[in-house]
């Protein structure tokens, strides 16, 4: 937490003596300095009986006033103070982070606030749809930082996963004629943070903000993330559990293998046994996979098709040839060799 040398509360009284009972009160309850929350334009005009647009007048002619006044020269020491903050931040900060960074207590955030629309030295851009709201102190650092952001979203796949130190490694390297001093990891982070189209699941793992991989809340998108943590197949009471472990969600095992079955982003390999079709295991029971094998590779022997069923799926031998017997699906002929009907 950043610690500053100035009291907000004592700033925020000096800077309102300046104006009238009236418009001291409006800027008050819009900035929330006597409470955790500032009041909308529609609420205030309500209390006064006046319209939303003369709340929005009354608060401009406020400020103005108060930019105009002899204390608000005395307090540019405090901009500044606040400014070194924001540059310190990467120059181009989230909202809720540069706050949170300065104080835990939503009432001095507010007075924060306060003094940051006050302030010459910051430019707040309201949330988009590709970037949250953010303070800026340096708008040529913005522009490059925001459009590096737009590449990095755009070279990840609608499904892709990339660890965090992959993706900072990346946008580092996207961002051209930014400064040494700001190119660092712990800036980096901060900026990821920014962009609306890109976020991180709970495995601290960076995709589209759209994708189930990241949003990750239901039993199936948890399953995914922890079978493709481990990298091998995994017996659905194993998921279970480790969603638990990892998540602290409560997953039944039961439930699990339900889940599991019905998303066709699994495949049952063996008993209880699952893993991830990405992985390019062949879908269906043990004669749906005879089957395509066979239709891949033409007539085989019984040994052939073992040997390649067992690379797709956890099972026993004698499961392939039993499966092989049935006329109803496969056909042998003079010479041994097995087709599908």
């Amino acid at each position: 937490m950043k610690t500053i040398s100035f009291n907000p509360k004592t700033i925020s009284k000096k800077l309102l003596s300046e104006i009238s009972d009236r418009a001291r009160d409006v800027v008050v309850k819009r900035f929330g300095l006597e409470s955790e929350k500032g009041l909308t334009l529609e609420a205030i005009g309500q209390e006064y009986g006046i319209t939303r647009e003369r709340v929005r007048q009354i608060e401009n002619a406020a400020l103005a006033g108060i930019r105009k006044s002899e204390h608000f020269e005395k307090t540019n020491p405090v901009f500044e103070e606040l400014r070194e903050v924001v540059t310190k931040l990467g120059a181009i900060v989230h909202e809720d982070e540069l706050l949170s960074s300065i104080s835990s207590d939503p009432n001095i955030q507010n007075h924060i606030t306060f003094f940051l629309v006050l302030g010459d030295p910051f430019t707040k851009e309201k949330e988009n749809t590709e970037f949250r709201h953010r303070w800026i102190t340096d708008s040529e650092i913005a522009r490059r930082v925001e459009g590096a952001l737009r590449d990095i979203a755009s070279s990840i796949d609608s499904d892709a996963l990339v660890p965090e130190g992959e993706l900072i490694e990346q946008f580092l390297n996207a961002l051209e004629d930014v400064a040494d001093e700001y190119k660092n990891e712990d800036n980096a982070l901060r900026w990821l943070k920014l962009a609306k189209t890109i976020d991180k699941n709970p495995l601290g793992e960076w995709g589209s903000s759209g994708s189930a991989s990241v949003r990750a809340k239901s039993i199936r998108d948890l399953a995914y993330l922890i079978i493709r943590r481990e990298g091998n197949p995994m017996h659905f009471s194993e998921v279970a559990k480790a969603i638990e472990e990892t998540f602290g969600r409560k997953a039944h095992k039961a439930t699990c293998h339900n889940e599991l079955i019905k998303d066709n982003r699994f495949v049952l390999v063996g008993r209880g046994l699952y893993a991830l079709t990405d992985w390019g295991y062949m879908p269906g029971v043990v004669h749906d996979v005879i089957h395509q094998l066979l239709e891949k590779h033409g007539p085989l022997t019984r040994d052939e098709i073992v040997d390649l069923v067992l690379k797709e799926r956890y099972v026993k031998p004698n499961t392939i040839i039993v499966n092989l017997q049935n006329p109803k699906y496969f056909n042998r002929d003079i010479k041994g060799r097995y087709s599908a009907v």
